[in-house]
C-alpha cells in the first residue's frame, strides 16, 4: 500500500495532540531526503521523522537511530536557525490531502512572537519541505522547482506558497457513490479499485481492493456500492485502526489499512511504519550497497577473462616457437645447396621427421640465410616470452580465482557490516584501485584498531565448530584463533568458507567429520550440488603462500571425503 493521504491523516491524527505545544531541541538531517525533528512534550522526547524519497516519503514518530553527517547541510542548518527552540502551535491535514502543515511560534528579535509554517508535500517524486513565513513566503525548501508548464509550480525562496492542485475529488465532500459512478458500473474489484484511487484525493489503489475483498465483493454494481460505501466510512471514522500485513514469499512486503478491534499500545500505527520503512530501507541500503559492489566486481572479472584470453592466444604462438628453431636449423644446415636464392618458400629434408620433405615459408626480400637468422630470433623471442606469458596466466588464473571467491561471499552476505568487510578486502587488495591509492589505502587500514572478527559458531557432537564468512574471517579463524591440532575443512576447488573443529588433538569420528563437512558444503558455492568432494586435514599443514591473497591457501596430508548437504 502506498502511504497515501489516508494513511497520512491518521498517522498525524496518532501523534497531533502529543506533540503540539511541544519544543523543537533538535533539527537532523541524516540523509538527502530526511528531516527529524526533535521535540520535548508532555516530559517526553519525541523524534517526527519526515522522509521525501520518491518510494518510501512518509511522516512518522520513530525510535531508530540514524547516522548524522559530521558537518549539517544547508537547509538543516536553515531550519535550526528558524525553528530551535520554537513552540508547535498547530499540526493540520488537509481533508485526505497528502500535506500536512506543522504550525511552530518562535520569539523574534524583537521578542515578538511569529508563526512559521513547516510544509511536507508527500507526492512521491514531487514531495518536499518547505519552510515559509506568517505571509506564505517561502524561506527555502528541501528541493527547490522551477515550474517548466501550468502543471508546476515555483518553489524557490521568497515565491508566495500555494497548494499544490489536483484534479481528482474531494470525498468529503460527497454524500453517494451511486451519484459519480453509476454510468459505469458494473465493474470488477480490480478496475474499480483504480477508478475509485484515480477519481477521488488520498485513495491508493491497494486500501479499495482491501475493502472490496472484506466485502467480498468481485464485482462492484449498484446494488453492492453501497456496502463498499458503509465499511469505507467505517474504517474513514473510526479512530480504531491498524495496518494488516501482507507477506509474499514469507517475507513482509506491504500493509494496507484496517479496523482494529484490539489496541495493544499507543502510537501503535506510528510504530508499525516506523519498523515497516525502516527494515525497507536498511534492506534497499544492503541491496544497493550489495549490487555496486557486485557490478564493480564483474566488471573486473571480464578484464581478467579478456585478458587471461589473450594470454592463451600468446601461449599459442609461444608452443610455435620449436617450429622457428627447426626451420632455422634446416636452412642454416642446407645452406650449401641454397646458395643466394631468393623464394617464398622451399622444401628441405627433415632429418628429425626420417627425411620427409617440409615446406619452410621465406622472406623473399632476404637470403636464405637471413631468414635463418630471422627464425632463430622469433624462436629465441617466443622461447623468453614463454615463461613470462605462462607467469602471466598463473597470476591472472590465481586473480580470477580470488575475484570469485568475492562474488560468492557478496552473494552470501547477509547484512551491510559484511559488505563494508567485503569492501574494505577488496580495497586493500588492489582490485577496485591502482596500486598507489591501494598503498596508501592499507596505510590507513594498518592504523585502524584490530578488527574483531564474529565467525559462525556451531556446537557439533560435544565440538565447537567455526566458520568463516569471508576472507579474511577464513584467514583469522585458521592462522590465528585455530591451534596446530585442531582439524581444517574446505570444499575442494570451490568458493567457501574455512570450517575449524577446535579438536585440540582429540579424536574426531568420522561421522563428526561428515557432518563438519556437510556444514563446509553449506556454507560454499555447492551448496545446493551433491556428492561434494570435502578436503580436511590438520591445520599444522596449511601454509599461506607470501603475497597470496585473503583466504588462499596451501596444505598437504590431506584426505578427501565425499558428502551431500
Amino acid at each position: 500500500m502506498a502511504f497515501d493521504g489516508i494513511v497520512a491523516h491518521v498517522l498525524t491524527k496518532e501523534f497531533k495532540f502529543d506533540l503540539i505545544n511541544g519544543k523543537i531541541d533538535k533539527i537532523y538531517q541524516p540523509d538527502k531526503n530526511t528531516i527529524i525533528l526533535g521535540i520535548y512534550s508532555n516530559f517526553t522526547h519525541f523524534n517526527l521523522n519526515i522522509c521525501i524519497d520518491a518510494h518510501n516519503c512518509r511522516i512518522n514518530l520513530t525510535t531508530k537511530q540514524k547516522n548524522n553527517p559530521l558537518i549539517a547541510p544547508n537547509f538543516c542548518m536553515l531550519l535550526r536557525k528558524h525553528l530551535i527552540s520554537g513552540k508547535i502551535s498547530n499540526i493540520e491535514t488537509f481533508g485526505f490531502e497528502r500535506l500536512i502543515k506543522i504550525d511552530i511560534d518562535i520569539i523574534n528579535d524583537f521578542n515578538e512572537i511569529e508563526t512559521k509554517s513547516l510544509i511536507i508535500e508527500l507526492m512521491g517524486k514531487h514531495s518536499n519541505i518547505i519552510l515559509v513565513n506568517n505571509k506564505k513566503i517561502i524561506i527555502d525548501s528541501l528541493r527547490h522547482i522551477v515550474a517548466i508548464d501550468s502543471s508546476y509550480r515555483d518553489i524557490l525562496p521568497s515565491r508566495l506558497y500555494t497548494f499544490p492542485t489536483s484534479n481528482k475529488l474531494d470525498y468529503t465532500q460527497l454524500t453517494s457513490l451511486c451519484d459519480i459512478f453509476s454510468n459505469t458500473l458494473p465493474l470488477p474489484a480490480n478496475e474499480f479499485s483504480k477508478l475509485f484511487a484515480n477519481t477521488f484525493t488520498g485513495f491508493s489503489t491497494s486500501f479499495i481492493k482491501n475493502i472490496l475483498e472484506d466485502c467480498s465483493i468481485t464485482t462492484i454494481s449498484n446494488k453492492n456500492i453501497e456496502v463498499f460505501q458503509k465499511n469505507l466510512e467505517n474504517i474513514l471514522s473510526s479512530s480504531n485502526l491498524k495496518f494488516k500485513e501482507i507477506y509474499k514469499n514469507e517475507k513482509l512486503s506491504d500493509y494496507v489499512l484496517t479496523l482494529n478491534t484490539d489496541i495493544t499500545h499507543k502510537f501503535e500505527l506510528n510504530d508499525f511504519i516506523d519498523n515497516f520503512y525502516f527494515n525497507r530501507e536498511k534492506f534497499e541500503t544492503f541491496s544497493n550497497y550489495k549490487n555496486n559492489i557486485l557490478k564493480l566486481i564483474l566488471e573486473q572479472q571480464k578484464k581478467y577473462n579478456n585478458r587471461l584470453i589473450s594470454i592463451n592466444n600468446k601461449l599459442k604462438d609461444c608452443n610455435e616457437k620449436d617450429k622457428y628453431r627447426l626451420y632455422g636449423e634446416l636452412i642454416t644446415s642446407n645452406l650449401y645447396k641454397l646458395s643466394n636464392i631468393h623464394k617464398t618458400s622451399i622444401e628441405l629434408e627433415n632429418y628429425y621427421d626420417n627425411n620427409n620433405l617440409i615446406s619452410i615459408p621465406l622472406d623473399i626480400r632476404y637470403s636464405p640465410n637471413i631468414n635463418a637468422k630471422m627464425y632463430f630470433k622469433k624462436y629465441n623471442k617466443l622461447k623468453n616470452a614463454s615463461q613470462i606469458v605462462y607467469n602471466q596466466k598463473i597470476e591472472t588464473e590465481s586473480e580470477l580465482n580470488y575475484i570469485e571467491s568475492i562474488i560468492y561471499e557478496l552473494e552470501s552476505a547477509s547484512n551491510i557490516d559484511e559488505i563494508q568487510d567485503i569492501f574494505e578486502e577488496i580495497s586493500e587488495n588492489g582490485i577496485l584501485k591502482n596500486k598507489s591509492s591501494n598503498k596508501k589505502k592499507k596505510e590507513k587500514i594498518s592504523k585502524k584498531k584490530t578488527k574483531n572478527y564474529s565467525p559462525l559458531h556451531l556446537k557439533i557432537d560435544n565440538f565447537d565448530v567455526y566458520v568463516g564468512k569471508n576472507n579474511k574471517e577464513n584467514d583469522w579463524l585458521t592462522f590465528v584463533f585455530a591451534n596446530k591440532s585442531d582439524i581444517w575443512l574446505h570444499t575442494k576447488d570451490i568458493q567457501g568458507g574455512h570450517v575449524i573443529i577446535k579438536s585440540s588433538g582429540s579424536n574426531v569420528s568420522d561421522d563428526t567429520l561428515v557432518k563438519c563437512a556437510k556444514i563446509a558444503v553449506q556454507h560454499s558455492k555447492a551448496k545446493f550440488s551433491s556428492n561434494v568432494p570435502v578436503d580436511y586435514c590438520k591445520v599444522q599443514f596449511i601454509k599461506k603462500p607470501n603475497n597470496a591473497k585473503p583466504g588462499m591457501v596451501i596444505f598437504t596430508n590431506n584426505k578427501t571425503i565425499f558428502v551431500t548437504p
